[in-house]
């Protein structure tokens, strides 16, 4: 039987439901998708900023993926998730800051609705080592 590993970190929101922040597994991380969450408050940054909220997503996977012994670098896939496709171009601008060389493989999925009402979600599939 495949062995699997939940991961947790205080640096980023816990879960809200019956999920892991990640599952290390097969030599991957599995980060579970990540909404715009305070770590300390475990409240919704309050900012009208769609990047505010992509950099705030962003900084909880990172804790994820290095609480895992991952990182950017290691990253294959995302898939990010937004409530409106309006604000593609500056979701996509404070994303790539945090992918310069070999982006990782990507969809952007418009979703009818998200967690909290939270304007972005974003998952991740990471190299584990």
């Amino acid at each position: 039987m495949p062995h699997k590993r939940a991961i947790t970190t205080e640096h980023a929101p816990k879960a809200v439901g019956p999920y892991s922040q990640a599952i290390v597994a097969n030599g991957f991380v599995f980060c579970s998708g990540q909404i715009p969450l305070d770590p300390a408050t475990g409240k919704l940054i309050d900012s009208a900023e769609i990047g505010d909220h992509v950099r705030r997503v962003m900084e909880n996977l990172r804790a994820v993926l290095e609480a895992a012994g991952s990182n950017f670098s290691k990253v294959v896939k995302t898939t990010i998730f937004v409530a409106r496709m309006e604000d593609f171009p500056e979701v996509n601008k404070a994303y790539a800051v945090f992918f310069t060389e070999t982006p990782p493989a990507r969809a952007t999925v418009q979703a009818g609705g998200l967690p909290l009402g939270s304007r972005v979600e974003i998952e991740m599939t990471a190299l584990a080592s």
